[in-house]
């Protein structure tokens, strides 16, 4: 059976297995259908990539009707306030991941673990964890992820209690690019990018409130970077945001992205074309890219940051460390300390090696630096030489 035909049985399944049956007001539908509709319609998915899409658009449903609940609940707390967020912004591989790990380890933060994304409810202690069903959910599926595809353990680092980055979140609304990353669904793609984010980003700060609630006073740190396409929603929806832009060197960047977005869809679809991603993430990248900078152009300067990759492979606490200066944020020394003691338990590499040429994603140096000059040019970023 088709997915849009299975539509109503898709939401009925969330339901029964949830108990609960609201799912909230908006265009969720909308997008919901236009996904399932492209599914049917150019998706190349394997049997066991159908299940696989399935059960994850379950439990993105399960999520939504657990946070409606929520909030039905108790109302006060959709009226608190979440101040001065950290977003950490910038091409993916350019050291995002590593600083977004290392701002979860100071105490004064909270970052998005990966099983709350999944399955947001206010964050239990701590000690707790390993008896929450949802805990034990996302161990198992981030296993079966490295399990079936080992190499992308060394392209991105996923742990159901480390930080994750907000695209469950934006999952809810249905308007995020894990989709399209995931099968091969042009129509969904060209869809999307054309949806106002505007109550997306409302609802991602809803779904802070309610996993913060029992933390209000801790900054949250979060990351993702489809942030930059939509950077005057962001700053819109989180005025005060402190934003964090790492930069590097985009003929390093693009392969590596391009060979993660491969393996992921070679897992649904069974293989991938890897040129036609090449292509797909060469402009899309670009584009972001140049859309963040038209927004800084005309923000509060104040309110951005800059990391060069060489800076925080050098001396990342030190680097941290200036980037709180610079935003009048506190710097503890235990803070410090635990970013320390990470550094030493996560040595780069300790997952493996990731090769890739330019050449396999239809890729020349030359194009990637037409493309990216105005980036680099406006950032100093210099092209690197030697291996990644």
């Amino acid at each position: 059976m088709s997915f849009v035909a299975s539509e109503e049985a898709i939401l009925d399944t969330a339901r029964k297995a949830t108990g609960l049956d609201d799912f909230g007001g908006g265009s969720w539908r909308d997008h919901f259908h236009a996904l399932l509709r492209a599914y049917d319609e150019e998706s190349r998915l394997t049997e066991a990539g159908r299940q696989m899409v399935l059960g994850e658009i379950g439990g993105v449903l399960a999520a939504r009707l657990g946070c409606e609940a929520a909030w039905k609940r108790d109302p006060s707390l959709l009226r608190s306030e979440i101040r001065r967020p950290i977003f950490i912004l910038g091409l993916p591989r350019s050291g995002t991941t590593a600083l977004h790990f290392l701002l979860g380890q100071d105490p004064a933060n909270q970052a998005l673990e990966y099983w709350l994304a999944a399955a947001p409810r206010p964050r239990p202690p701590r000690a707790t964890w390993q008896q929450e069903p949802a805990f034990q959910t996302a161990v198992q599926t981030i296993e079966w992820i490295y399990q079936t595809d080992p190499g992308l353990k060394a392209i991105h680092l996923l742990e159901a209690d480390g930080p994750e980055e907000c695209r469950h979140l934006f999952l809810q609304s249905f308007l995020d690019h894990t989709f399209d990353s995931n099968a091969t669904i042009p129509s969904y793609t060209k869809y999307f990018e054309a949806q106002d984010m505007r109550s997306a980003y409302e609802r991602h700060r809803d779904v802070l409130k309610l996993i913060g609630s029992p933390t209000p006073e801790r900054c949250w740190v979060l990351k993702y970077p489809a942030h930059m396409r939509e950077l005057d929603v962001l700053l819109d929806v989180y005025p005060d945001a402190c934003i964090v832009q790492t930069h590097r060197d985009p003929v390093k960047v693009l392969p590596s992205v391009c060979s993660l977005v491969t393996g992921w869809r070679s897992l649904y679809e069974g293989s991938a074309d890897a040129r036609a991603i090449g292509a797909w993430q060469l402009e899309m990248y670009a584009s972001m890219i140049e859309h963040a900078m038209d927004v800084r152009a005309r923000s509060n300067p104040a309110q951005f940051y800059d990391f060069s990759f060489r800076e925080l492979i050098a001396d990342p606490v030190a680097a941290i460390e200036r980037m709180y200066a610079y935003f009048g944020i506190e710097a503890s020394p235990e803070g410090s300390a635990r970013m320390r003691a990470w550094i030493t338990a996560n040595p780069q590499g300790k997952h493996g090696g990731h090769k890739y040429t330019l050449e396999q994603f239809g890729l020349a140096e030359g194009e990637i630096r037409a493309r990216f000059a105005r980036y680099a040019e406006r950032f100093g970023v210099a092209a690197e030489t030697g291996a990644s």
